[in-house]
């Protein structure tokens, strides 16, 4: 194969553009376009919005990248059929495809002004602290739920730089702000504890998951916690946007249905209940980011 074909398949797996793309495309408009509405602000120009999406499709890839490098050793050790670990690309290409983003990154950075790229170096603090697991990988490890607050820390700095896209130009952020960026790290353990949501029979020594590490109920119930959560933040992003009731309404049927599921899969943890968990966390998350972002324009009209 060609390594244009190696990497075709690489994404397939471990970065699927067609899944990655909408949900990044919606994340990173919906921060900019809350952010003006919040604020009462018209919405900046087409610039900005392509701008978030690359800065947030780069973030995203690299935030992989330091995943094939601090798990290298476990996928090599437990999941031999990674790319990776098989052959299909070697951890050298990939890192390097990481760092040929990192100019590329600045320069987006740059079109909004030195002050952005100060969010942008805070971001990159962070992912390589991640990278090197905070220097205690071993304490870390024995506690699963401190790694994963940890890293999912990195999503609220992710807003802050894509909502920064809006609000720096004009010097300050709507105070609201804070409810969509905490949205933002509740939806990210939504992700991350439901991509981690197993059958019993594929469940695997040497590799985490929260159904290994909780059982499947409590792992469906805790997952469960984080989408109220964000349901109960999504509905603060109503009230301030002056639509609470039907953001409201939304949540509130949003979590019926995730409740429905978590139940399903805490009571018969199958391959396929495992699948619809992971589908179902998506759609959540998408879901929450659609809604925040552009149901109060639809409602109420462009600022």
């Amino acid at each position: 194969m060609t390594l244009l074909q190696r990497l075709w398949i690489y994404q397939a797996e471990r970065f699927p553009l067609a899944k990655t793309v909408p949900l990044l495309a919606c994340f990173s408009a919906a921060s900019i376009t809350l952010s003006a509405v919040l604020a009462d602000r018209p919405l900046p120009g087409i610039p900005a919005y392509l701008i978030g999406f690359c800065l947030a499709l780069i973030l995203f890839f690299q935030m992989r990248v330091a995943d094939e490098v601090k798990d290298g050793a476990d996928d090599a050790a437990y999941r031999p059929e990674r790319p990776i670990p098989r052959g299909l690309v070697t951890l050298r290409l990939i890192v390097s495809l990481g760092i040929a983003t990192i100019p590329l990154a600045i320069l987006l950075a740059l079109l909004h002004g030195a002050g952005h790229v100060w969010l942008l170096l805070l971001t990159w603090a962070w992912l390589t602290a991640m990278t090197v697991e905070f220097g205690v990988p071993a304490w870390l490890k024995a506690r699963p739920v401190m790694y994963l607050l940890s890293h999912m820390a990195i999503m609220p700095l992710i807003d802050v730089l894509l909502t920064g896209i809006e609000w720096l130009p004009h010097g300050t952020a709507a105070p609201a702000l804070w409810l969509f960026i905490a949205l933002s790290f509740s939806n990210g353990c939504v992700l991350e504890i439901g991509r981690k949501l197993r059958s019993p029979e594929n469940e695997r020594a040497g590799v985490d998951t929260y159904s290994g590490l909780w059982g499947a109920g409590q792992a469906a119930r805790i997952w469960l916690v984080f989408v109220g959560i964000s349901a109960l933040l999504l509905t603060g992003v109503g009230a301030a946007t002056g639509f609470a009731a039907v953001f409201a309404a939304i949540s509130l049927i949003g979590f019926a249905f995730c409740a429905h599921r978590a139940r399903r899969y805490a009571a018969d943890p199958t391959p396929k209940a495992e699948k619809q968990m992971d589908t179902v966390a998506g759609l959540w998350v998408f879901g929450c980011y659609a809604t925040a972002g552009f149901l109060p324009l639809a409602l109420g009209g462009l600022p």
